[in-house]
């Protein structure tokens, strides 16, 4: 994180929904925390105290960013030989979409990484001369080679880490499998990289491993998505290059205080999309740790935050948790910065309506999770020739996607099963599916659909 000038970030806000009421007895306490960022710069921030002016940046006013596109250029792109042609445009239509002033990279990766533009370990900075360069050097990209996606990642944070920047992005496109290092080799570049940069991951066409890429996508804090037909990159990539720009604060924390005796049993974020944030703390002072969250420009995000707190009589009542959203003092000298808080509360009460009672965005959230986990375990059975079991998951994913609205997902399951009710979840598989759409179907297995309030 850098140095802001005019000292404004985007204002943030956090809401707490749950039940806090618990029958006797009850120790465990759910809540949805609704995370919304609104504004930079010039639009209505918030002041952020004890910064230090860097007259070149102003969040919300300037280029504040540095993206690294890392463009799979193994032999497999030559088949058909139309792919890597379309990674070239995409790519060209993504560096076309940079704001002025972003400083950027383009890496070729095949079983080493290969600085494509500008080279020697530099960034270039956006503008109409150098994007005409990057594009003509694009150009020269040609397929041939293995996949070792690691040592693409590693290149591109090296590149990132020279930035003096807020935000930090990378986009990888893969057209296969990481054949060329062991799983050990990619999960120790992951871990070199958490945290030093987001990266939005995207797999071209059916050859490559859906849990692999996604793995990718997870540990860098990014989106994942599939391109089955090559000719979409282009839309796809600058997309991903516009949500890129609108970034404006990067870092931010959930950090969870508990007091004495409350046990954390998960963190998750629970939309837009799935994603299991609890073995991802870090402790941050007594009783107290950190969850990561990425980069912020205008959006709303909900986290599901379970604990369990100690037995207490009817009548009494205690804070189970507070949830603070916390920005880190880029130089380490300085305490970070709140942002907003909530609390979690718990209130043990004979009255059985309301201790019984689930709150509607708990309990819709509860439902979205199960349904991302159930289409993941049926895709699993299904492979390994478990047809029953698969049928009863994928059933249950039907039902779960009809009740809760989710129409995206139902009508991916739509290509996998034939529904016979969906309101029970009864369905056939089918004889036949294509491989794009149950890739589809997995990649796109955790996106959730917001309750509505």
């Amino acid at each position: 994180m850098a140095n802001f000038s005019k000292s404004h970030v985007p204002q943030f806000s956090v809401e707490v929904y749950q039940n806090e009421y618990l029958p006797e007895g009850g120790r465990e306490v759910n809540a949805i925390v609704t995370v919304t960022s609104t504004g930079g710069g010039t639009t209505g921030g918030i002041p952020l105290t004890g910064a230090t002016v860097s007259p070149a940046r102003v969040p919300g006013q300037g280029p504040n960013a540095a993206v690294v596109i890392m463009v799979d250029c193994s032999g497999s792109m030559d088949y058909p030989p139309t792919k890597m042609r379309n990674a070239r445009d995409a790519t060209a239509a993504a560096i076309d979409t940079l704001r002025d002033g972003t400083s950027f990279a383009v890496v070729g990766g095949t079983h080493v990484a290969k600085e494509v533009y500008p080279g020697n370990g530099r960034l270039a900075t956006a503008d109409a001369q150098t994007r005409a360069q990057a594009k003509e050097a694009l150009r020269r990209l040609s397929a041939g080679g293995g996949t070792a996606i690691g040592t693409w990642l590693r290149l591109t944070d090296r590149l990132l880490g020279a930035a003096d920047v807020d935000i930090r992005h990378g986009i990888l496109l893969t057209d296969g499998r990481n054949e060329h290092e062991s799983p050990e080799d990619l999960a120790d570049a992951l871990e070199a990289c958490a945290g030093r940069f987001t990266c939005d991951a995207r797999g071209v066409g059916t050859d490559w491993e859906v849990k692999e890429v996604t793995a990718i996508a997870s540990a860098l804090l990014g989106t994942v998505d599939i391109v089955a037909d090559p000719a979409g990159l282009a839309a796809d990539f600058t997309q991903m290059m516009e949500n890129a720009m609108g970034k404006e604060v990067a870092d931010v924390a959930l950090r969870l205080w508990t007091p004495v005796g409350v046990e954390i049993k998960f963190v998750k974020q629970v939309a837009p999309t799935v994603a299991e944030l609890t073995d991802r703390r870090t402790e941050a002072g007594p009783r107290a740790g950190d969850y990561p969250t990425g980069s912020w420009g205008d959006e709303s995000r909900d986290y599901h935050v379970c604990v369990q707190v100690p037995e207490a009589g009817i009548g009494q009542e205690m804070l189970a948790a507070r949830v603070s959203l916390i920005l880190p003092d880029p130089s380490g000298t300085a305490a970070p910065q709140t942002l907003s808080q909530g609390l979690v509360r718990a209130v043990w009460t004979d009255d059985m309506v309301a201790s019984t009672s689930i709150n509607p965005q708990v309990a819709h959230y509860t439902g979205q999770a199960e349904l991302a986990q159930v289409i993941q375990q049926g895709l699993d059975a299904r492979k390994s020739g478990d047809f029953d079991g698969a049928t009863a998951k994928l059933g249950r994913a039907v039902q779960l996607a009809s009740a809760s609205g989710n129409a995206d997902t139902a009508k991916l399951l739509s290509k996998v099963v034939d529904v016979v009710d969906a309101a029970t979840g009864t369905v056939r598989l089918k004889a036949k599916v294509a491989e794009a759409d149950e890739m589809t179907l997995e990649t796109r297995s955790t996106k959730t659909v917001r309750v509505k309030k």
